[in-house]
């Protein structure tokens, strides 16, 4: 009989052992880029409220294979579900706004015209996204309707050939700096899709100002104002809001692996503070409340990763029902941003400082925790899958 492998503070459940080679490598690639490009300055992004250089590292992140990685063709690097949300993981352990910027170009830009778009779309939009030469973003939210998309006031109506769209969109990442943009709008036919090269006269992306969650992202409003798109820029396999619904969904999957990525950022550095920090004598971690609340803050970032491996193969076998990455973003959202809290409670006075990430991921998390549904829309989600009664308008 072999012997037990020793136990391992930062894989305490062996969790490294559901993985491949492949997706080890993927896995160390990501977190390698992330340690020597996000890590050593996000600090300062974040202090002063931008992203600089976001076309530069949005090309750094084409060359990975990152952006559209679990798509095929068009330059994809038809990676795995499981591949890609580790790429998600490590991409938030360093900040969410890195993770975002991935996960709107690639499960929301990307994947609308790759699963609705005409081939025609797909060969003129999908390379260049997939290289990061340029830059997608992603219009539903509207100022007034977040949680409920089909009270959106955005419309489409054509004019002869030509469709002519007006409205706004809110809180969209990469706004101001996307090349093409993918907006929802109210037709006679229903919701439909629209690719929207930002470059469109009346097309604007004012930048969002004043966040205090997700400051190293750009977040815009779009504004359309009588754009004029001819016939061909609406995404013809779209209608209705199962369309941009299932866009959500691909991008909520990511979110259950990035959460984690934050959370086990925090639980990482509250482990080593507490066992270098002093108090009365001995370090923190000799402190019986202490090591209660390593554990449980492993507890819970251990559940969560085991979660969102099992979603993940599930998504590759093809079995993976939106209830259940509802079931994921919720949870793993939720443990998160309480992981992160915790560990600011264990590094005391420090854990507000920037010299460590635990508050920065905390003020993220707020953002993760809301986008792309709230705690509460995800709740009624799977109320309406348990009781099969449909209270959202209850």
């Amino acid at each position: 009989m072999s012997p037990l492998p020793a136990f391992d503070a930062h894989d305490p459940l062996g969790i490294d052992d559901l993985l491949g080679d492949e997706d080890r490598a993927v896995r160390d690639t990501v977190r390698s880029w992330a340690a020597d490009r996000v890590l050593p300055q996000v600090a300062d992004w974040y202090e002063r409220g931008e992203l600089p250089g976001i076309r530069e590292l949005a090309r750094e992140l084409g060359s990975l294979g990152a952006l559209g990685m679990p798509l095929t063709g068009y330059g994809c690097a038809g990676a795995s579900a499981v591949q890609y949300g580790l790429a998600c993981l490590e991409l938030e352990a360093a900040d969410s706004g890195i993770r975002s910027l991935v996960s709107v170009q690639g499960s929301l830009a990307m994947y609308a015209i790759h699963r609705f778009g005409s081939e025609e779309q797909k060969q003129r939009w999908l390379p260049p996204m997939a290289a990061g030469e340029v830059i997608g973003c992603f219009g539903l939210t509207e100022p007034d309707h977040g949680s409920d998309p089909g009270g959106m006031r955005t419309h489409a109506r054509r004019d002869g050939a030509d469709w002519v769209l007006t409205g706004r969109k809110m809180w969209i990442t990469n706004g101001s700096v996307a090349g093409v943009a993918v907006v929802w709008a109210r037709t006679e036919e229903g919701v439909r899709g629209f690719v929207v090269p930002t470059d469109a006269p009346g097309f604007s992306a004012p930048e969002i100002k004043h966040k205090w969650s997700l400051r190293a992202s750009v977040t815009s409003e779009l504004v359309l104002d009588e754009v004029r798109l001819p016939a061909d820029a609406v995404l013809p396999e779209a209608r209705g809001l199962r369309g941009p619904l299932s866009c959500l969904s691909h991008a909520r999957y990511g979110i259950v692996w990035g959460s984690m990525g934050a959370a086990r950022s925090c639980f990482e550095t509250a482990l080593a503070y507490a066992t270098e920090r002093e108090q009365f004598g001995k370090p923190l971690a000799a402190f019986q409340l202490t090591q209660a609340k390593l554990a449980d803050m492993a507890v819970e970032l251990h559940k969560g990763m085991l979660l969102a491996h099992h979603l993940g193969r599930r998504m590759d076998a093809g079995r993976l029902r939106p209830e259940q990455i509802s079931l994921g973003k919720l949870n793993n959202t939720r443990e998160a941003i309480e992981i992160c809290r915790t560990a600011r409670t264990v590094l005391g006075a420090n854990g507000v400082s920037l010299e460590y990430p635990v508050m920065r991921h905390s003020t993220n998390l707020e953002s993760v925790l809301t986008y792309e549904g709230t705690v509460e829309m995800h709740q009624l989600v799977l109320g309406k899958a348990l009781t099969g009664v449909d209270a959202f308008r209850g």
